[in-house]
């Protein structure tokens, strides 16, 4: 199930951010910025989401809002415990979903370059590499969909 998160959610979803991101650190040479983000401001703005399982069991979440004439994709993270069971394709296509109910065609997404995994999932999930750039301090590796209604 994904719902929208709630005040009382900020807690899980700092700690499964930090269990999600924290194997990049030593790559990165840093917390990615994922890691760092300010979820209260971003819950109260009604940009996330939460995936619990069939008991009701907090699995990850996904942080999304609209951006001119595209959603932009800021941040999915799943629990290590959850990992490889499609919780993460799961939110990413609920995003998908939101973003062609609200008149969207596109989902704008980056990552990381040192996220090798990350560069691999969204190339299969449809997502086109469009641009590299450092930003912040980042590598980042910019990716963009163009959804179908």
């Amino acid at each position: 199930m994904i719902r929208q998160a709630i005040a009382s959610d900020e807690q899980e979803i700092q700690e499964c951010a930090e269990l999600a991101y924290a194997r990049y650190v030593p790559l990165i040479g840093r917390k990615p910025a994922p890691m760092i983000a300010d979820f209260a401001i971003q819950i109260r703005a009604g940009q996330v989401y939460v995936s619990t399982n069939s008991e009701g069991d907090f699995q990850g979440f996904i942080v999304f809002y609209a951006e001119n004439e595209h959603i932009l994709l800021e941040n999915v993270a799943v629990l290590p415990s959850a990992a490889g069971c499609g919780v993460g394709k799961s939110l990413i296509d609920f995003c998908e979903n939101k973003a062609l109910a609200s008149g969207k065609r596109a989902v704008h997404l980056y990552t990381n370059e040192k996220m090798t995994e990350n560069l691999m999932i969204y190339l299969k999930l449809g997502y086109v590499e469009v641009d590299r750039r450092a930003e912040g301090g980042f590598n980042r590796v910019y990716f963009e969909k163009t959804l179908i209604g």
